[in-house]
């Protein structure tokens, strides 16, 4: 039999595409010609195939091989499909088990030297083949850890394409090879997030950021150089409760797509603090051949931190308000569109001025005024509506150094003792955090405030000082605030509470 026939899978952000991989022989001029809408990285293929099976004792045919990559009208991109071109072409005239190879989804790309190279986008990639009913997959060694995360499937580690071959029953030579080694990096798993014991003084600031732990609320802090903000962006993810299966699963399959090392399901949320000269697409993800996972899918599940927000460019600042609203990002090319998880918490940390004195006591701003407008205009009107939190913080005096501090291990009860409390009331809803939940449902669902306690909320709309959007994330922090006092529903006090956040009126 002339026609070889395995699988492999091909990405679309994190969606997986099963895909047949077909080769044929023919009686035309000896070649090698790959078909089915192929990208340049697939087209060159045919070349390290043949290598990679001369270098290997499995020779190609010495006929015109054709490969079928089906459906033909979905694109392909990448490499991970070398090994199965490779295996099918061998299937053409080699005894392989024609069994095995229906039931195998092959991912890999191929050295000169028959080496299997790990790949990214594996864990995805098999979570599609478990999806899809298949009982087993062959991936690069240095890929193993990280497709042993799927249940449901067995799993091989192949070092070169021997191994591959042997796989479906094909005697030949067992050659000791050194695998190829995973891509470098440190796993997710290893990275400590510090204690926010270290912070000294900012009480209101740590409060805030445990009520913004508490309840999923994205937060903003403007203050001088010193004052902290960085500190505190970078504890909260400490204060964040583990991530559930499904999550960290999501987690890791966007290292992977990245090409970040997977070894381990991370169960603390991912910190993504891109630099201030990071592009709308470095933040957003994309790509003209290969789609990358931009800072804000890489964030989801956990925080995305700007540090000096003010040196952002303004489009790549606005890029963050639909999938603020969303939870979700699309990204469309000529030729695909993927869409890619985006529920993240944003800190937004920024100075004053350029120079960072503007209002500091004892400091003397140096900057003019058209500056300290452009520098704050960064901000638009319509992201910081989407903010819940805004603090304004000094720096720390004298006074404050030698004040303890509030532990991690402390907050950290605090906001899963208040999660829990909006998981029981939420547990019939669609939504699992107050800042989840859909405005309209809060105003006008069965737990609708009473009329005298948000009577401060209903003046605020009606001077203009708040948006309506504005309004219901007071009305999310304040149900915060209710659970963190152990309260039934939201006091005149909290809403007070909230309401003073959401104005920035915070100081230490």
């Amino acid at each position: 039999m002339s026609l070889g026939r395995t699988w492999s899978v091909v990405l679309t952000g994190l969606v997986g595409d099963i895909v047949e991989v077909e080769a044929d022989l023919s009686n035309q001029v000896p070649g090698f010609s790959i078909i089915g809408l192929a990208d340049k990285a697939l087209g060159e293929a045919q070349q390290r195939v043949h290598n990679a099976c001369a270098n290997s004792d499995l020779p190609l045919p010495r006929r015109h091989v054709t490969v079928n990559l089906s459906p033909a009208n979905l694109p392909k991109r990448g490499s991970a499909l070398d090994v199965a071109v490779a295996i099918a072409a061998v299937a053409t005239e080699s005894p392989l088990d024609r069994q095995s190879l229906a039931e195998t989804v092959h991912l890999g790309e191929l050295g000169l030297d028959g080496r299997l190279r790990p790949v990214s986008g594996v864990l995805p990639a098999v979570m599609a083949a478990a999806r899809a009913g298949f009982r087993r997959v062959i991936v690069p060694h240095g890929n193993l850890s990280e497709a042993e995360l799927v249940e449901g499937i067995e799993v091989r580690g192949a070092i070169s394409l021997r191994d591959v071959a042997r796989a479906h029953g094909l005697d030949v030579p067992d050659v000791l090879t050194d695998p190829v080694p995973a891509p470098e990096g440190t796993p997710a798993e290893d990275i400590q997030t510090p204690d926010l014991a270290d912070v000294i003084g900012q009480r209101d600031a740590v409060e805030a950021l445990v009520v913004a732990a508490a309840g999923g609320h994205h937060l903003l802090m403007s203050g001088p150089p010193g004052a902290g903000k960085t500190m505190l962006a970078k504890r909260l993810p400490g204060l964040l409760p583990d991530l559930d299966d499904g999550t960290a699963l999501q987690v890791a399959s966007i290292r992977s797509l990245a090409g970040l090392p997977v070894t381990a399901l991370q169960r603390r949320p991912p910190f993504e603090a891109p630099h201030h000269t990071a592009s709308a697409v470095a933040l957003v993800g994309g790509g003209s051949r290969t789609l990358q996972p931009g800072a804000i899918a890489r964030a989801s599940g956990g925080v995305l931190f700007l540090d000096e927000a003010g040196e952002f460019s303004g489009h790549a600042l606005d890029a963050l308000r639909q999938p603020l609203e969303s939870g979700c990002i699309e990204i469309h090319r000529v030729g695909f569109r993927a869409v890619l998880p985006a529920r993240f918490q944003l800190v937004v940390a920024t100075n004053p001025c350029p120079c960072g004195n503007y209002g500091v006591p004892g400091g003397a701003c140096s900057c003019p005024s058209l500056a300290i407008r452009r520098y704050l205009g960064r901000l638009s009107g319509p992201l910081i509506d989407r903010i819940d939190i805004e603090l304004g913080l000094q720096r720390v005096s004298a006074t404050q150094s030698t004040a303890a501090g509030m532990t991690t291990a402390v907050g950290r009860e605090r906001v899963a003792v208040a999660r829990e409390r909006a998981l029981r009331r939420l547990h019939e809803t669609p939504w699992r955090t107050n800042g989840e939940v859909d405005g309209t449902w809060l105003r006008s669902g069965p737990l609708r405030p009473d009329p005298a306690i948000t009577r401060p909320l209903d003046d605020a709309l009606h001077r203009g000082s708040l948006t309506l959007r504005g309004y219901d994330r007071v009305l999310r922090v304040s149900w915060t605030l209710a659970d963190l006092a152990g309260r039934d529903r939201p006091s005149a006090a909290d809403i007070g509470g909230a309401l003073y956040l959401k104005r920035g009126a915070s100081t230490c």
